[in-house]
């Protein structure tokens, strides 16, 4: 790390209340990469990977900036999908390393505060000399369809009205991932699933999740709601999706998030429809 902070090639993004720069590129955005400066050299600072044209990436952490007044500092939520592939990979990277610093600050073992190390990818504890590791935390999100092919959507007591989408949770120990599915939409809404399905995945530095999609069937489209969990859920057909969303009766999830990537695979192609 010293020596990339030192080299005016290494493009370094600056990362501030969980936001970043961008700038605008034709109709996309683009992050706004920069040389290092001295002040990098004493912030939390990591190495995001090299080009092949061996150009390196560092991603540093600043607390010393206020960033929600200014309009150009966004969150991965509101600008992911308007990123290149790479913008994309660099802001999700950094958003999920930078969230695990804060919060794992002090050995687990001993409780002494430890060190950033290996160009940010581990934290040393100088106590005991421990090493600890990035954590990533698994989660299932599900469509589940019945016999007549409707798709189910929920909504959790923390969202609002209107706003509805497939169920999710996290992996228990000792659990696969087709059982976490299994068990979650059991508990949630009372249904048995079959036919559990793998269907794609993506990182979700939200803080710390990989979440890992899935198709499944209902055995009987009976709902019986664990109402501390979930608060609404409805069978709907497409033509009843498209009717909900014009009507302004119903809110997607971002089209950034692998939740609305997995309604529109059931759906048969993109929905029109822009979330705040």
């Amino acid at each position: 790390m010293p020596s990339l902070l030192k080299d005016p090639s290494t493009q370094v993004l600056e990362l501030a209340a969980g936001r970043a720069e961008v700038v605008e590129l034709d109709r996309d955005l683009a992050l706004l990469l920069r040389s290092p400066i001295e002040q990098d050299t004493s912030r939390l600072g990591v190495f995001l990977g090299q080009d092949d044209d061996g150009t390196a990436y560092v991603g540093v952490v600043r607390d010393d900036l206020d960033p929600l007044g200014t309009s150009q500092w966004r969150t991965l939520r509101s600008v992911g999908v308007l990123l290149s592939d790479r913008d994309a990979g660099l802001f999700a990277t950094m958003l999920g390393l930078a969230n695990w610093h804060a919060v794992h600050t002090h050995c687990p073992r001993c409780g002494s505060r430890t060190d950033p190390d290996q160009s940010g990818w581990v934290r040393r504890c100088p106590q005991d000399e421990s090493e600890h590791y990035p954590r990533t935390d698994p989660a299932v999100i599900m469509a589940v369809t019945d016999s007549a092919d409707r798709l189910l959507l929920a909504r959790s007591p923390h969202w609002p009205e209107g706003r509805l989408s497939v169920l999710a949770g996290f992996v228990e120990p000792g659990e696969s991932l087709e059982a976490a599915v299994a068990r979650e939409v059991l508990e949630e809404v009372g249904v048995v699933v079959e036919q559990v399905r793998y269907l794609g995945n993506q990182p979700w530095p939200f803080p710390s999740s990989l979440m890992v999609g899935f198709t499944s069937r209902a055995a009987d489209p009976t709902l019986r709601l664990d109402m501390d969990e979930i608060v609404e859920a409805v069978w709907v057909t497409r033509e009843e999706l498209r009717e909900m969303g014009t009507a302004g009766r119903f809110g997607l999830s971002p089209s950034v998030s692998i939740a609305r990537r997995i309604i529109e695979n059931w759906y048969g192609g993109p929905i029109d429809q822009q979330i705040d």
